[in-house]
């Protein structure tokens, strides 16, 4: 069914809403703003210069790496102009035929820039040298020889430590889209499924779920960011995880479960967010990771069943058909919690009970 493009703009306007409103997006991302933090504050980012660096954008760290070779070439031209100036080599001091200078052709800014330059990039062209004649300048040559090794050596390793974060790791581990609610061996369910797109495991997995929502108690305060555990199960145990294949998680929807209550009409009328979150570490680096993505009402689907996604091929080797990661189907359940256990009750007594033929 094509949709009309007044459609296709309220499902557009839908889609930013979600993502906006969202504390957690489906990539993981924390989407929460700060304000009026005091300048002070800002200092400890300084402070922990490392983490900062680590952490920032790339564009960021790019600018950062180019500027700081620029604005070091540039101080340093400033102390060989400077050297210059003391020993009478700069051109408009007008320096005698035999004039012995500091360093040989740099007599102006620019020469003394180039020469910078090239001490730090240890570029030896042989137009400009430094002599034996100014003590000053073999200190300051020393100086800016020793913080020409040091720089890249930080810099390489930033560039290597953002290389090796582990939220890069977890960029292969993928939850799905939507979440379903369906029964599971007598029991309402709500399921998602998990993915790990490299054959390298995660060990020492760990699963749970935190249900965000505003809840007022009953002194009247109001909790904006109100946090309810969500238990997950996994069909082969919560111990010792076996992460080769797709998983999927199950929440059990009893008297206890915050979905109790919910209805299959007033479900996507609720105001919640359902952040599921996935401890673990890499076999191949030892780094721990956390992966996390989130889930609002419109993403949770009562009444649907994932599609199966593993298989035998013909020559009897387990095959794992990802198209069918996020597919659902529809299936016939109770619209709410309370007829889903009324039915099962009443038919587990109807199974169980004893009949009185003679009444």
């Amino acid at each position: 069914m094509a949709h009309t493009p007044a459609q296709l703009l309220r499902d557009y306007l839908t889609e930013w809403r979600i993502h906006q409103n969202r504390l957690v997006t489906k990539e993981g991302h924390c989407n929460i703003e700060y304000s009026n933090v005091q300048y002070k504050k800002w200092s400890s980012f300084m402070q922990d210069i490392w983490t900062t660096l680590v952490e920032i954008h790339w564009t960021f760290i790019m600018f950062f790496f180019v500027s700081s070779f620029i604005l070091s070439w540039f101080v340093f031209a400033l102390f060989w102009y400077w050297v210059g100036g003391t020993n009478g080599d700069l051109w408009w001091q007008n320096p005698s035929a035999n004039h012995s200078a500091c360093v040989v052709n740099v007599y102006d800014l620019t020469t003394a820039f180039l020469y910078s330059l090239e001490t730090q990039t240890f570029i030896a062209y042989g137009v400009r040298a430094i002599t034996t004649f100014c003590p000053g300048a073999i200190a300051v040559y020393v100086f800016q020889v020793n913080l020409g090794t040091i720089i890249p050596c930080f810099w390489g390793g930033v560039v290597m430590a953002k290389i090796s974060l582990p939220k890069r790791r977890a960029k292969a581990i993928m939850f799905s889209k939507m979440a379903v609610i369906c029964s599971r061996q007598d029991t309402l369910c709500l399921k998602i499924r998990l993915t790990n797109l490299r054959k390298s495991l995660m060990i020492g997995t760990q699963i749970y779920g935190k249900l965000i929502k505003t809840t007022t108690t009953p002194e009247g305060e109001t909790i904006i960011m109100d946090q309810v555990n969500i238990e997950f199960t996994v069909e082969t145990g919560n111990e010792n995880l076996f992460f080769i294949s797709p998983l999927t998680l199950y929440h059990v929807i009893d008297k206890t479960s915050p979905f109790f209550e919910m209805t299959m009409d007033t479900l996507q009328k609720e105001d919640f967010e359902l952040v599921v979150f996935m401890d673990s570490v890499a076999e191949s680096t030892s780094f721990s990771c956390q992966v996390r993505t989130s889930y609002m009402p419109k993403e949770i689907m009562w009444g649907f069943q994932f599609l199966p996604i593993i298989s035998r091929s013909k020559e009897g080797r387990y095959r794992v058909d990802f198209s069918n990661f996020s597919k659902v189907m529809p299936i016939d359940i109770p619209h709410c919690a309370h007829c889903f256990h009324s039915e099962k009750a009443h038919h587990h007594h109807s199974e169980g009970g004893t009949g009185n033929e003679g009444f």
